[in-house]
């Protein structure tokens, strides 16, 4: 049987979910859709009802505090960059928490330096989104898998009860295919610090420091599919933005300054492209939007163009994400309707 329908079978007779044709919401005030047929090369799989979240006008999450939890200075920003700058527009308050440091991937003269360098990105990264401050854990870039991961949870408890976050976005810890353990012992430790985060019966000893303050809200993105998706996010409005937060990560990743060094590199051939201009800042910030996230999107980031996604549900350019949020009570709606005064 071929993986797909086994799949889709299987998860049918669970009642998880499945296959086209299943419903489109759309918050924010906005009109319902039907969902559009997914290309079998976009890596999208599983979902049930697709939530479209567009942006809000004025500040309407003032007060609450965002997370965004990456282990390498570019993953926020590939992945995830036009969600975070459209929550910091609506009102989030919002730090940057890198696991690693990035030791083993980017440029430098050594090995101190590369280090520096992805710290710098990491914090340019942070700048260009309008975060607050950003957090480095420095676990051993590609080595996360041999660390305790008690201890990432433990450190990302205090974390969240510190900064009272209300909202992560992060690597999604249940996505199958992803093979880099940074990624997944991330996402890992972050949703495993979520339940513990909000208790006053976990790492009690923290309590003397922080109290205890729960996570409500979570955005789960990935690079590999297939992935469970039931939010896409109208990045439309913020894709500059996203295409800024990747110019600065010029140490290691798809983005920083590629576009100026092909620029360069076609007019040592006597060629030229037309869509990378006359300098090397219209070169890199063309080259990031339109190849980066678009045109080479499967290549440079095993992920699908986010023109593409948007595309499939109307919009010019969006996120998707397995979105994990508050449970509406049916039980509130019930006593509202049906409780009566008590008889004397």
């Amino acid at each position: 049987m071929k993986r797909r329908n086994f799949l889709e079978k299987t998860l049918a007779t669970s009642g998880a979910l499945l296959v086209p044709g299943a419903s489109v919401a759309a918050i924010n005030n906005q009109a319902t859709g039907s969902e559009m047929p997914m290309d079998k090369n976009d890596n999208e799989t599983i979902f049930d009802e697709v939530i479209i979240e567009r942006p809000v006008s004025g500040q309407p999450h003032k007060g609450k505090v965002l997370a965004v939890i990456q282990p390498h200075c570019d993953d926020i920003p590939i992945f995830a960059g036009g969600t975070v700058a459209k929550l910091i527009d609506e009102g989030y308050t919002g730090y940057l928490i890198r696991t690693t440091n990035d030791d083993a991937a980017g440029s430098g003269k050594n090995y101190g330096e590369v280090v520096s360098n992805n710290e710098f990105d990491t914090e340019e990264v942070a700048r260009v989104l309008g975060l607050k401050k950003t957090y480095h854990l420095n676990y051993r870039n590609h080595n996360m898998d041999e660390n305790n991961i008690q201890e990432i949870k433990a450190r990302m408890i205090f974390l969240i009860r510190m900064l009272k976050i209300d909202t992560v976005i992060c690597y999604d810890p249940w996505a199958p295919y992803e093979n880099n353990p940074d990624h997944y012992i991330t996402g890992r430790a972050v949703e495993a610090a979520i339940t513990p985060a909000g208790s006053h019966l976990d790492y009690p000893e923290q309590l003397d420091l922080v109290k205890p303050h729960g996570v409500s809200e979570r955005y789960f993105f990935t690079r590999r599919g297939p992935q469970y998706v039931n939010r896409i996010v109208d990045i439309s409005k913020y894709i500059d933005k996203k295409v800024e937060s990747n110019m600065v990560n010029v140490t290691q990743g798809p983005a920083g300054n590629n576009g100026s060094r092909l620029r360069k590199k076609l007019a040592a051939q006597g060629k030229s492209l037309p869509i990378l201009g006359d300098d090397d800042r219209t070169a890199d910030f063309n080259y990031i939007k339109h190849f980066v996230l678009d045109i080479e999107s499967p290549r440079l980031r095993y992920s699908p163009s986010d023109k593409k996604i948007g595309e499939k549900y109307g919009l010019e350019w969006a996120e998707r994400f397995h979105y994990i949020g508050p449970v509406h009570s049916n039980q509130d709606d019930y006593i509202t309707k049906n409780a009566v005064p008590l008889k004397k």
